[in-house]
């Protein structure tokens, strides 16, 4: 299972998701999984997430019904939870991008700093 899960929640971003997401998958560090937790967005969000899950296997959608941002964030996390052994989990919004070393830089400082939460 991969070290770290990072989960995106996703409503209403269909002009920003590519980035979002092809930001992620380009990470210097790649021992990682992705969530995308489509929270029953009215646009083509949900197909979109669906297509990346199809051409990456790091990539796991969920899909479910509209319960605001923080609901979205929790489904990601107990998805972690009961799926995943990873031992880091990190948020990205969906309307973001990251550096690519960003997994890298995080999990190298909570290394560094032995701590458990950054």
């Amino acid at each position: 299972m991969p070290l770290i899960s990072v989960s995106v929640p996703v409503y209403k971003v269909e002009k920003y998701i590519h980035r979002c997401v092809d930001s992620i998958l380009a990470q210097s560090f790649t021992d990682f999984e992705l969530i995308l937790v489509d929270d029953e967005s009215p646009d083509n969000c949900g197909i979109i997430c669906d297509e990346y899950a199809k051409i990456d296997p790091r990539v796991n959608v969920i899909h479910k019904k509209n319960g605001g941002h923080s609901d979205a964030r929790n489904a990601g996390i107990d998805w972690s939870f009961e799926y995943s052994d990873s031992k880091w989990i990190t948020f990205v919004d969906s309307d973001d991008y990251i550096h690519q070393d960003y997994l890298l830089v995080l999990l190298n400082l909570c290394k560094n700093y032995k701590v458990d939460v950054s």
